[in-house]
């Protein structure tokens, strides 16, 4: 999916992963895709809207706004499904400050509305640093991992200091943290596997796709579903993408043309 900032330093350098799970582009079934996003999100709404006490409720629809903001091209419909989600995470939290889901679906919410500004979007990103780390210590198992996970992919793609608050070293831990917590879960691997990739690190990255295919039979096994279908469609096409860059990589140069 494309991204929405109109200048350099505003995280067009793919921070927007931080907030998204997957990104399937022109994928097949990327329609079907968004019309079950859709329905999700209108569901959620309905239960929320009957029940805005329920702080369980509040922090579903902040998830389900979150996952049908990820289809939605248009920059000004994008933001305000993302501020419907902050303000049902901001919702929850006034009822419940220590639940971890309500925190974490407010950080991605908050990287769902940074996609689409400019000069705001550094700082939102503090925001979402704070509210993932929040989700960490208060339940580092959530959504496998999923604020760690969310951390590295912050980490590793926000621009570095003085502009913002960028770090490999950071990236590094927090992915290798949310690996350590959740190794079933393909993204964790295929996080390592691209930012190994990024880094220049193309023999850790080969270690790391090998470890993803050992696990991906027995994932697919375990994570079934309409509701998984997104995530492996998304995955199954970044696995090929780093098989076959270190596959590209690993050719021999071609020899030099013969002098004449």
């Amino acid at each position: 999916m494309a991204t929405f900032y109109s200048r350099p330093t505003a995280l067009a350098l793919g921070l927007w992963l931080a907030a998204t799970r997957f990104a399937l582009g022109n994928e097949p079934g990327t329609n079907d895709f968004a019309a079950r996003a859709e329905a999700e999100f209108h569901r959620a709404q309905n239960q929320f809207q009957s029940d805005t006490n329920n702080a369980t409720a509040a922090w579903e629809f902040a998830r389900a706004g979150f996952e049908f903001a990820d289809f939605v091209s248009n920059p000004a419909e994008h933001a305000a499904i993302a501020r419907q989600g902050i303000a049902a995470s901001r919702q929850a939290l006034a009822r419940e400050p220590d639940s971890a889901p309500a925190h974490y679906y407010l950080g991605l919410n908050l990287g769902q509305l940074a996609r689409t500004e400019t000069l705001a979007a550094l700082t939102l990103v503090v925001e979402m640093e704070q509210e993932f780390k929040t989700a960490a210590r208060l339940d580092g198992h959530f959504d496998y991992a999923g604020a760690e996970r969310s951390l590295g992919i912050l980490y590793r793609d926000a621009p570095g200091w003085p502009v913002s608050i960028g770090s490999r070293h950071e990236a590094r831990e927090w992915l290798e943290l949310a690996e350590r917590l959740a190794a079933e879960y393909p993204e964790n691997h295929l996080n390592l596997v691209e930012s190994h990739l990024q880094w220049h690190e193309r023999e850790d990255a080969r270690r790391e796709l090998e470890a993803l295919d050992a696990l991906w039979p027995s994932a697919r096994t375990n994570l079934v579903g309409p509701d998984w279908e997104p995530s492996w469609a998304d995955w199954s096409a970044r696995r090929e993408a780093a098989r076959k860059n270190l596959s590209e990589s690993s050719r021999p140069a071609d020899p030099p043309p013969r002098a004449r």
